[in-house]
């Protein structure tokens, strides 16, 4: 394959696309962007200045990629975003830019952000995610990998979602969600863990056992965070997940999301 550009698409000499990318009716492309191989802009894409994209993404129409932070802060200072490869962004997804001179909103790789998501300014999103439609990521949301968010999901700023974990529709989230935990509800409330999930990914059924041991330490116990952690180190093997959510649990800076009633 080899570079394809419409004859519609507008883009800016600055740009630089790689010899397969494909660009296609009435796409922008500005200055300042880079486009890696194998990726194909479908149709009514916007990239804006200061924009990366890594191999083999799919951008459908509508997109608007790299465009100003939606923040009081930003002075019109030089930002980026960058995205990885093998990312698929659907139909009306915004990305912004960063706030602060050459800081980057990052996405990692082989995520699907379905129609009409939204990443905002200063975000960090990892690998392997669904994100879909409709969801809200507020500036400096970071999201860790292998996540799932169900529709018209809200994060407020500086929010964690840790991996594994997985968001219920028209959930409202306040404060971190941990790893491995299934959350739902306005607010955003814990209610089991992840156990499909984990499954999935290859987590070994000993590993599940002790994470599960954990969740009830955390969650269906009369402890508070640092009493379920001093069990948690106590009493359980310390295996790779389980050291994972300790070492989360003790970053929360604002809080993580309460219990919930707990799926039968």
């Amino acid at each position: 394959m080899v570079r394809r550009v419409h004859p519609s698409a507008i883009v800016d000499p600055g740009a630089y696309l790689a010899e397969t990318v494909v660009v296609g009716p009435f796409c922008y492309v500005g200055d300042d962007v880079h486009i890696g191989e194998g990726t194909i802009l479908h149709s009514h894409v916007c990239v804006f200045p200061g924009t990366r994209i890594g191999r083999k993404c799919a951008v459908w129409p509508g997109a608007v990629l790299g465009g100003d932070p939606q923040d009081h802060k930003y002075k019109g200072e030089k930002s980026l975003l960058v995205i990885g490869d093998n990312n698929i962004i659907r139909e009306g997804v915004t990305m912004h830019r960063a706030v602060g001179e050459g800081i980057a909103t990052r996405i990692g790789n082989d995520n699907m952000f379905m129609a009409c998501s939204h990443v905002g300014h200063n975000c960090e999103i990892g690998d392997g995610n669904t994100i879909a439609s409709y969801v809200g990521l507020s500036g400096h949301v970071t999201v860790e990998d292998n996540t799932v968010f169900g529709g018209m999901v809200g994060v407020h700023q500086f929010c964690r979602i840790g991996k594994l974990a997985m968001l219920g529709g028209l959930s409202k989230v306040n404060q971190d969600v941990p790893p491995f935990m299934l959350s739902d509800g306005v607010p955003a409330r814990v209610i089991d863990l992840n156990k499909i999930g984990l499954r999935r990914s290859g987590v070994p059924p000993a590993s599940r056992t002790i994470l599960r041991q954990a969740y009830k330490f955390l969650y269906r116990a009369d402890l508070n965070l640092s009493q379920a952690l001093a069990r948690i180190e106590d009493e359980l093997d310390m295996t790779e997940e389980l050291e994972y959510l300790v070492t989360f649990m003790r970053g929360t800076q604002s809080g993580y999301a309460g219990r919930g009633n707990e799926r039968r």
